[in-house]
């Protein structure tokens, strides 16, 4: 194990995948419920269920194009529970606030929370706030919790049920939040409309839901990106899977982005984009009913699980060759998210 804590145990990539697994599941050992998914199920003496997800937003910058840490706090937890097929029910929140920190941009943040708020329908039920000497703190860190409540019976999603035999889609275009955040953060004037993802995605997922079709398996492609998603379902289900890079949808602006900077634009973070694992036979149907949302406009079938490759991601690429997409490794771009 590591010695100290970098800045890529962050990263959403192999190295934080060996902190959960190699410092935090052994001594929580008999402790832990959850299965490693975006949001855990727990269950009341009467018998219902419920999906639970706790997260903290630290991004630099607090505003950038398409939101800001208000926005994305709210969008962030309401969408990993969605992940597990629940509705945003209700929020509680914690803001920490260093001292000196401009009130006006207290209120402005607080705003976009609100209305981000009521836009989910869920409820604020408990909230806090602290305020912490200056230089103890970055300005302002927002945590918020999440419960969500099953709707749909029929659902049963989990990245460690993916067959050998099924589509990979994902609802919009890949790697937006974490180009729009880079940009930003080191000032590089992008002559075009890009803006963040962050939204929330219920509203997306609900009608898919409600149509009988029943994913496989769901996750919002935030820290690492697909790339980390991907090898996470891989090695959770035993499965290979195999990418188009060519299906992958990329705006050229992010894609600008990553060949000045040496990325890759699977490896960059999303806030309003989820990946899916769905039957073959319902692929075509679970697209139009994700297009008919705003937030599912860009959904494109992106590859296929297969038993070839069993635990690896496989990149097709444009000329035909394939290599292995694997998990990103090192800190690409701290404080996203």
């Amino acid at each position: 194990m590591d010695k100290i804590i970098t800045l890529s145990h962050g990263s959403g990539g192999i190295e934080s995948q060996k902190l959960i697994s190699e410092l935090f599941y052994p001594l929580l050992e008999g402790c832990v419920m959850g299965s490693g998914e975006d949001a855990g199920i727990g269950k009341i003496d009467s018998g219902g269920q419920f999906a639970i997800s706790t997260d903290g937003y630290t991004i630099s910058p607090l505003f950038f194009p398409g939101g800001d840490i208000g926005k994305l706090s709210v969008c962030g937890s309401c969408n990993d529970v969605a992940m597990m097929g629940a509705k945003p029910k209700y929020l509680s929140v914690s803001f920490m606030i260093e001292e000196g920190f401009l009130m006006s941009d207290l209120k402005r943040i607080a705003n976009s929370f609100s209305k981000t708020l009521k836009e989910s329908g869920a409820k604020l039920l408990s909230g806090d706030t602290k305020v912490l000497p200056k230089g103890t703190l970055d300005k302002i860190f927002i945590t918020t919790t999440a419960l969500g409540e099953f709707c749909y019976p029929h659902l049963q999603i989990s990245a460690f049920n993916i067959p050998q035999d099924c589509c990979i889609l994902v609802s919009g275009e890949i790697g937006n939040h974490g180009a729009v955040v880079y940009s930003k953060r080191e000032e590089i004037a992008l002559q075009s409309d890009l803006e963040s993802d962050c939204g929330l995605l219920y509203p997306a997922l609900e009608g898919l839901f409600s149509s009988g079709i029943s994913p496989y398996a769901l996750r919002d492609a935030t820290r690492g990106g697909i790339a980390s998603v991907l090898n996470e379902w891989a090695n959770a289900s035993n499965i290979g899977i195999e990418i188009e890079e060519e299906a992958l949808p990329i705006r050229n602006e992010v894609q600008g982005i990553c060949e000045l900077l040496g990325f890759e634009a699977w490896n960059l973070a999303n806030e309003g984009m989820c990946v899916l694992a769905v039957a073959r036979e319902d692929s075509k149907r679970a697209l139009e009913i994700l297009r008919q949302n705003k937030m599912g406009q860009n959904a494109t079938i992106i590859g296929y699980t297969s038993s070839e490759n069993l635990k690896k991601v496989v990149l097709k690429t444009a000329y035909g060759a394939k290599r292995f997409l694997d998990y990103p490794s090192g800190e690409l771009l701290p404080r996203i998210c």
